[in-house]
């Protein structure tokens, strides 16, 4: 465990951080796209969303965070994105706890669930993905 603790996977954590925003942005503005101008159902635009941001956080990751020279590119893919389901998992459950069980506010329990939801995204990539 220890070898994991160092100032290379600190600095690998916040280019995580990074491309997780960037991920944010592209899945927000997708699904608002699909959602509010193209008129899409609102979970195939979400779906939509999620997908594109989970696969360009994919690419981002691979080149800049953890520099994978993996040529196994279709099984890390999936791997990542297998990751990112459960993430998303994990997201709602916390969400839905703190809203709907402890009556915590929507958007404080939301950065709650989404800092948790990157630390296991970030440990299990460092562990099975990127290792």
């Amino acid at each position: 465990m220890v070898k994991y603790l160092t100032y290379e996977v600190f600095m690998k954590f916040l280019k995580f951080g990074v491309v997780g925003l960037s991920g944010v942005i592209v899945d927000f503005s997708l699904t608002y796209l699909f959602r509010n101008i193209l008129k899409v159902n609102q979970y195939l635009a979400n779906a939509i969303g999620f997908t594109v941001a989970a696969s360009t956080n994919y690419f981002f990751n691979r080149v800049w965070t953890f520099k994978s020279s993996n040529p196994e590119v279709m099984v890390e893919y999936g791997e990542f994105l297998l990751i990112s389901i459960i993430g998303l998992g994990i997201n709602s459950f916390i969400l839905w706890v703190m809203v709907s069980k402890l009556k915590r506010h929507f958007y404080f329990s939301k950065l709650i669930a989404i800092g948790i939801t990157m630390i296991w995204n970030f440990i299990a990539n460092l562990i099975f993905t990127f290792n």
